[in-house]
């Protein structure tokens, strides 16, 4: 299973269902809470070419977008091979 590493902000419900889907799933999560702290939120727009929005997903290194999106990669059933392959 991949290793998953998402930002987050306390208080984001956006957040809690990106975490809830993926401990759901079983995924190993590397949560970095970069809503209060202005070198880890820099460090997600970097890594995310440029998304400030919370959550920022990354599936390995590859960057899958926020909550919505990985939502929809799991509807169209391309979320758990990504999560298996990486």
């Amino acid at each position: 299973m991949a290793k998953v590493t998402i930002y987050t902000r306390a208080f984001c419900p956006y957040c809690t269902r990106a975490v809830q889907v993926l401990k759901e799933k079983g995924v190993e999560l590397n949560e970095i809470d970069a809503g209060m702290d202005p070198k880890l939120r820099e460090e997600m727009i970097q890594r995310s070419n440029g998304g400030r929005t919370f959550p920022q997903i990354f599936v390995g290194d590859q960057h899958i977008g926020g909550c919505d999106d990985m939502i929809a990669l799991d509807r169209a059933g391309k979320l758990d091979p990504m999560l298996a392959s990486a």
